[in-house]
C-alpha cells in the first residue's frame, strides 16, 4: 500500500514537472510576444520546482524573473 503511494506520488511530480514545462514553454512565447525580457528557462531547477509546487511554483519562478529585472 505504502508503495502504491510511493509510485502514484512520484508520477504526479513528473506530471505536474511535464505540464508546468509546456505552460513555462507557451508563457514564454506569450511573453515574447508581447515584447516584454522577462522569460523563464527551462532547466533541470524549473522542472523541478514546477512539478512539486505546481502551478504556485511557475508564478514564483516568473516572480524571481521579474525581481531580477528590478
Amino acid at each position: 500500500r505504502q508503495r502504491q503511494m510511493c509510485i502514484r506520488d512520484s508520477l504526479n511530480v513528473a506530471l505536474r514537472g511535464i505540464m508546468g514545462t509546456i505552460a513555462i514553454y507557451f508563457i514564454n512565447m506569450g511573453v515574447t510576444f508581447l515584447g516584454f525580457t522577462t522569460v523563464v528557462g527551462i532547466n533541470a531547477v524549473s522542472i523541478l520546482t514546477t512539478g512539486i509546487l505546481g502551478i504556485p511554483g511557475i508564478v514564483m519562478l516568473y516572480g524571481l524573473s521579474i525581481y531580477e529585472i528590478l
